[in-house]
């Protein structure tokens, strides 16, 4: 998701051979599979062990927004609006669904109805009208704005969850420990096991840690032709600060580590520079990260989109050899699973490329 980055995707691996778990993993218990030569399995806890003195990690900050939100429209049918990313004035930008719920696979769902510009529909207690329509991604002007829409989507919404899970999620737990804009349609979750623990492991240990804000997008959509366009464009905000401290662990010989790929997404689409954007940027094995030097990510195995945003950072084949490690420990995948960590691997990358 590329999928996100977005992190946090519902696993529908093609792959007959690599068959991760799916049981959710809790914040303290996440491990870590260590991409290199040979690859190895640490608890995420030994990160800061794992980093050198002088590094700077950087982690994305969205909040998680309670961005599925059930409704009808003017005839009364069923529909889902899941927001695809932050809320502009009133302005309510997303995918919508039909009838069903996250407990039937989001590409077995129902498709939604026909909506035209100027059709109303009803989201829980909030009322809009359809601006703009092309299937099933929709822009919605709300009825309320300001303080009163935020209230109506916080008591109304659920965060947007997928079928791999039986539970409903709380809103809580698809939050990282240092949330803050609500701008992520799904949670940033590479970062979800970095407790506090964690981070003052990493400050004691001479690596610095550093924010920015990207709108995390969907992971998937339920049609297929929307899913192969993913990531669609994504706002991102980087401050003077971040940038700052990239350029100080430059100078010291000190890596740029990434929690998620949205963050990479950021960094290589800003080129390193502060300010906000758009990023538009799609990784893959082609991509040669110019900011980024290494990346904390989920588990993705070959067959997912995700999978083939981590050859940015590895081979294919070191990739394929650190998850078979990942599968005989019996680690899980998807945003509330385990992590890999992959760090200087360009060089080797290369190599195999040349090859």
């Amino acid at each position: 998701m590329i999928a996100r980055a977005h992190g946090s995707m519902s696993p529908k691996s093609t792959s007959t051979r690599l068959v991760l778990g799916a049981a959710e993993v809790a914040r303290e218990a996440v491990r870590l599979v260590v991409i290199g030569d040979p690859p190895r399995v640490e608890r995420l806890g030994a990160l800061a062990g794992l980093l050198r003195a002088g590094d700077v990690v950087v982690v994305n900050d969205a909040a998680t927004l309670p961005g599925a939100l059930r409704g009808t429209t003017a005839d009364g049918e069923v529909i889902e609006l899941r927001l695809a990313g932050p809320i502009d004035g009133r302005r309510l930008d997303g995918v919508l669904l039909g009838a069903g719920d996250y407990w039937i696979r989001t590409e077995h769902r129902t498709a939604p109805p026909a909506l035209v510009p100027g059709a109303r529909v009803q989201l829980g207690p909030v009322g809009a009208t359809v601006v703009t329509a092309r299937g099933r991604r929709v822009t919605l002007d709300a009825d309320a704005s300001g303080d009163a829409l935020w209230q109506a989507l916080y008591a109304a919404g659920r965060p947007v969850q997928y079928a791999h899970r039986p539970e409903p999620l709380a809103l809580w737990t698809v939050q990282t420990g240092y949330a803050a804009r609500p701008w992520a349609a799904e949670m940033p979750s590479a970062g979800r096991g970095l407790t506090w623990e964690i981070l003052l492991g990493l400050r004691r240990a001479g690596v610095g840690i550093a924010r920015l804000t990207h709108a995390a997008g969907l992971s998937s959509t339920g049609d297929a032709a929307l899913d192969a366009a993913l990531p669609w464009p994504e706002r991102y905000d980087i401050p003077a600060a971040t940038t700052g401290a990239i350029a100080a662990a430059r100078a010291r010989g000190g890596r740029v580590v990434a929690v998620g790929t949205t963050v990479v997404r950021a960094l290589e689409a800003s080129g390193g520079l502060p300010g906000p954007g758009v990023a538009t940027l799609r990784l893959d094995a082609r991509t040669r990260p110019r900011v980024v030097d290494g990346l904390l990510s989920g588990l993705h195995v070959p067959g997912e989109s995700h999978f083939e945003l981590l050859t940015a950072f590895a081979p294919a084949a070191r990739l394929r050899a650190a998850l078979a490690v990942a599968v005989a420990a019996g680690l899980s995948a998807h945003e509330l699973g385990d992590a890999c960590l992959v760090l200087d691997q360009r060089d080797q990358r290369a190599g195999a490329a040349a090859r």
